[in-house]
């Protein structure tokens, strides 16, 4: 098993303002919701968490972005927060803070359509950042698929670089087979993974990344390379 750490960075661009702010209020959420009592705690997330048979029918719209910003644990704190760490910030360097806050909020509710449109009939609230965050890597996939992720391999406890190319085609092929293996189970059955949130997201992204590329792809370059733009 291995998790990415750290990415070749673009020099120069927009400091990545909204990508860290967003770290920040995702752990404050957090904090409050692990506040909380138990019972407190499940109404909180039944409240702010989407619900795929709700939205469908036009009701509490507004959890489409809420839910982006709620956590079932720890692991799943840290695990999103790690990824939005690593991949974000180059996409925002290159189009923008303004620009990017509105790809991560409109790819936080495509992929949660996306997981609604396959789970139409679901009244379990689904929460996390990682619909969101698989938009974000979509779209580094296109921008930036000559940059090396740092990655950290458990078993070995070292670290090594691998082209971002390989690191989220393989990631992205997990995603997809076990979308596939999960159709026709609740999310319950699937584990309570959202897999068809991250793929939605991760084609939304791959989407964004296209226009991003052909908008601002000679604008920046890497700290590590003269110009993986290519």
């Amino acid at each position: 098993m291995f998790f990415p750490i750290g990415d070749d960075n673009v020099q120069g661009g927009h400091k990545p303002i909204f990508s860290y702010t967003l770290i920040f209020v995702n752990i404050l959420v957090f904090l409050f919701e692990f506040s909380l009592k138990q019972d407190a705690a499940e109404v909180f997330v039944i409240h702010f968490g989407s619900i795929p048979a709700e939205v469908l029918s036009g009701q509490d719209l507004f959890t489409l972005v809420t839910s982006m910003f709620l956590h079932s644990g720890w692991m799943h704190l840290i695990g999103n927060m790690l990824f939005l760490w690593v991949f974000a910030d180059n996409i925002e360097a290159v189009v923008g803070t303004f620009n990017f806050m509105l790809f991560y909020i409109l790819g936080g509710i495509a992929a949660t359509l996306i997981h609604a449109l396959f789970n139409p009939i679901s009244e379990i609230p689904v929460v996390g950042a990682s619909g969101a965050i698989s938009a974000v890597m979509g779209a580094y996939l296109v921008m930036f698929p000559s940059s090396r992720i740092k990655v950290w391999i458990l078993f070995l406890f070292t670290s090594a670089y691998v082209p971002a190319l390989l690191f989220l085609g393989i990631w992205i092929f997990q995603q997809m087979i076990s979308g596939v293996g999960s159709l026709g189970l609740s999310i319950d059955e699937q584990g309570g993974v959202a897999w068809w949130a991250h793929i939605g997201g991760f084609a939304f992204g791959l989407m964004a990344g296209f226009f991003a590329r052909k908008n601002y792809g000679n604008k920046y370059k890497y700290l590590k390379s003269d110009d993986h733009f290519v």
